[in-house]
């Protein structure tokens, strides 16, 4: 039993070590499998990575090549430019050389040209001696005594020729100098600002508060620019508190500024098309106010019959002053007196009336021409069909024409008495009585002047000579003097008409 026992535990041990060499062998076949899977693997990662890097290699020596080969460009341009500028050096060093050589080979010329001039200067100089010493030889004159008797020839010439530009001149000013003088005179007028012209030439826009100011400058002075071309007003704008001051000539220009201001400001929308706007519109409004002004003028004054034009341009009187006096106030009330100076004299006191209104119109015309406000008016008259008795008395009210009928002297005297009366107009009379005796004084000055006498309220001049100190031509010539000096050193209202009398005279007595 005991040997049973050991062979059956002998058998175990058989059948237990049977089993771990089986499961050793089975354990050696894994191992073996497994190992030979790794292999199989870690060869497909070896040519994986054996591809991956030979991928690398060959960008990273393409990439090399690609920058090597750039910089061997630019190696070769710059070798390119370089032999390029070492050819421009080239040619221009040798440009240089010949410029060079061109500017020796000039220079040698020139001084040889330079040394034949200085012989030829020496022989011109030579020939220059002998011919004066030849001609001081035949005329039996030295060169000094020859040099004064040409000198003495071409004063002579020139004195003959002078005083013959001198007659043609004065020929051609006396043609001319009466239009100049008119038209000078009217220009310095209109462009000199007295005190009284500065009142009458000057509008004052009250503002309520400086900040408004700002806004009628604008941004970079768009908006006055705009106001000062389309009213053609200078427009100030200082440190006055609260007003802005419209300067200008032109009355109805300055109404339309002053309108369009107080418009825009009052609106508060400042920006240079609604200036535009403003200004066009507020134009036409004063216009048609100018014709209602004078339509109602020639109502209340009992006119009937007058050209549309001619009752526009009684309305512009209204904007228009002289010396301060309102020139429709002044026509209206010349008209009147008009109409009662007639009337005492038997004459029609309607036309007396239309002729007072009439008188002044040469004052406001659209333009400007050469001509006293007299003249220009007669000829506005006789345009629009008014009758030649009304005609002549708007030209003769300054003596500007003869007087035809009794209608001018009315109109002369009527005028007058309503700029002189009292109050009337601002040139008071120690100025007046002061700018006669000045126009006298100076005309005194003058040698063989004897008496002068200023006349027509300063309107004229006369200037009586001596006939045996001045001759007749000279008179002529002291009257164009005594003009100028008085337009150059006076100022005075119009014209003044110089008149310069010579006459003889021979007295005796029978005893």
């Amino acid at each position: 039993m005991i040997t049973t026992i050991i062979i059956a535990v002998i058998a175990l041990a058989l059948g237990a070590v049977a089993a771990v060499i089986a499961e050793r062998s089975m354990a050696n076949t894994s191992a073996k499998a497994i190992v030979a899977e790794a292999k199989i693997k870690a060869e497909g990662l070896k040519k994986d990575k054996i591809r991956e890097g030979e991928k690398e290699a060959s960008r990273i020596t393409a990439d090399a090549e690609k920058t090597a080969n750039q910089r061997m460009q630019k190696v070769q341009q710059a070798e390119s430019r370089a032999k390029q500028r070492e050819l421009q050096l080239n040619q221009q060093q040798s440009e240089n050389q010949r410029a060079k050589n061109e500017n020796e080979a000039t220079r040698n010329h020139l001084d040889a040209q330079l040394a034949m001039c200085e012989e030829k200067k020496q022989e011109l100089d030579k020939m220059h001696r002998s011919a004066i010493d030849t001609l001081e030889h035949l005329s039996g004159l030295s060169s000094e005594e020859a040099k004064e008797k040409l000198v003495e020839s071409l004063k002579d010439e020139a004195k003959t020729a002078a005083q013959s530009y001198i007659s043609e001149i004065m020929d051609e000013a006396k043609l001319t100098a009466n239009k100049e003088a008119k038209r000078i005179v009217i220009q310095t007028i209109q462009r000199v600002a007295t005190e009284t012209a500065v009142e009458n030439s000057v509008t004052v826009f009250h503002i309520d508060s400086d900040e408004i100011k700002g806004r009628i400058i604008g941004r970079e002075g768009r908006n006055i620019r705009a106001l000062e071309a389309h009213t053609g007003i200078e427009i100030i704008v200082d440190d006055t508190p609260e007003a802005i001051v419209l300067s200008g000539f032109d009355p109805v220009r300055r109404e339309i500024a002053r309108l369009a201001l107080h418009q825009l400001v009052a609106d508060g929308r400042i920006h240079p098309a609604r200036i535009e706007e403003v200004v066009a519109k507020v134009r036409k409004q004063v216009e048609e106010e100018i014709i209602e002004t004078g339509k109602r003028t020639a109502i209340d004054l009992g006119i009937h019959g007058l050209n549309p034009e001619l009752i526009r341009l009684v309305g512009k009187m209204k904007y228009r002053s002289s010396y301060g006096q309102n020139l429709l106030q002044h026509a209206r009330e010349t008209a009147n007196l008009c109409a009662v100076m007639a009337a005492e004299l038997g004459l029609n006191p309607k036309k007396a009336r239309r002729a007072g209104l009439l008188h002044d119109i040469g004052k406001v015309p659209d333009e400007e021409p050469e001509l006293p406000h007299a003249l220009l008016g007669m000829k506005l008259a006789e345009k629009y069909k008014e009758k030649p008795d009304i005609c002549n008395a708007i030209g003769a009210h300054h003596d500007e024409v003869e007087p035809t009928t009794l209608l001018a002297p009315i109109v002369q005297i009527c005028d007058a008495i309503s700029g002189a009366r009292p109050g009337a107009r601002r040139e008071i009379v120690e100025a007046y009585l002061k700018r006669l005796n000045d126009l006298e004084q100076l005309a005194l000055s003058y040698p063989g002047v004897i008496k002068t006498y200023a006349i027509q309220a300063g309107r004229e001049l006369r200037v009586i000579v001596g006939a045996d100190k001045i001759d007749d031509a000279e008179t002529e010539k002291l009257s164009a003097e005594i003009a100028q000096k008085i337009q150059d050193e006076m100022t005075y209202p119009g014209q003044v008409k110089i008149t310069v009398i010579r006459e003889t005279r021979s007295v005796a007595f029978a005893k």
